[in-house]
């Protein structure tokens, strides 16, 4: 069975849909990216948060903000922060290079 990731950010325009798209097709996961705002593209929901083996928000906000949203489904998932600013755009090579600097190691101990 794949490791189930969720990638989330705020509107789920830049950040989380990028990770997304990086880690389709690795081996041994499974993806899907959604907001935390009520404006995003695509909405966190529960169902995502029950999915998911690991959550992967961009910044500590995104936590605060699942937890406040989702307080039974949070406690049953492991959170990771990126610490990944919102100053790119969509597939910018520098986001690209920040999210597998951040995301390879946690994906190498979880796979191992």
């Amino acid at each position: 069975m794949p490791l189930r990731l969720l990638f989330v950010c705020s509107m789920n325009q830049w950040r989380s849909p990028t990770a997304e798209a990086i880690y389709r097709n690795h081996t041994g996961v499974a993806v899907r990216s959604g907001g935390t705002s009520p404006k995003a593209r695509r909405r966190v929901s529960a169902t995502d948060i029950h999915w998911a083996d690991l959550i992967l928000v961009m910044e500590e906000q995104h936590r605060e903000r699942l937890k406040r949203q989702f307080p039974d489904a949070y406690r049953q998932c492991r959170i990771e922060v990126l610490e990944i600013e919102d100053r790119y755009r969509a597939m910018d090579p520098r986001l690209v290079t920040e999210l597998r600097s951040a995301i390879d190691p946690l994906l190498e101990d979880e796979l191992a």
